[in-house]
């Protein structure tokens, strides 16, 4: 993964107005806890406080995703911080390896990630990174609304990109 896919906040820029940060990280085990402290830090700092604890769910789950199945050297989140919602993207440069849903048996203690932050995110999908021509990367991301569910007068009412095939 090459820093210059956190130039921009890319999969957040139309999202109405916003405060744009970014976190990169080698995927190693100390991922998961880092990016749930920078989220955490984030949503502090910008008011909206009460969405950390699902905010941390949701970045832990897929940070984990990356550090043990994209089999990358690098991860790297970004934050879209607007009035009323927040999407995050978790970025890895393994195209190849897209996430998806299973439905685990009763008695598996893993693979319930995704089902997990789809119930607690009010959107999410992936997106492939592009460079020029080549896909580089994928970002798997998600929104997060405030507690009213209101988006503000004058808020656009913009989506995160769809997911790409």
């Amino acid at each position: 993964m090459r820093s210059t896919m956190l130039a921009s906040c890319r999969f957040t820029r139309d999202f109405g107005p916003q405060e744009s940060y970014q976190l990169a990280t080698p995927a190693t085990l100390s991922a998961p806890r880092l990016s749930r402290d920078f989220i955490a830090s984030v949503l502090d700092a910008t008011g909206h406080s009460s969405l950390i604890h699902n905010a941390r769910i949701c970045v832990s789950d897929l940070v984990t995703n990356v550090v043990q199945h994209a089999r990358g050297s690098a991860v790297a989140m970004e934050i879209g911080v607007g009035v009323a919602r927040v999407v995050v993207a978790v970025l890895d440069a393994e195209p190849n390896r897209r996430p998806f849903l299973r439905f685990p048996r009763s008695d598996d203690e893993r693979g319930r990630g995704l089902m997990l932050v789809k119930s607690l995110a009010s959107d999410s999908g992936v997106t492939l990174v592009w460079e020029g021509l080549s896909i580089v990367g994928k970002a798997v991301w998600f929104e997060l609304r405030d507690s009213s569910g209101q988006r503000p007068t004058g808020e656009p009412a913009v989506r995160p990109p769809v997911s790409e095939s």
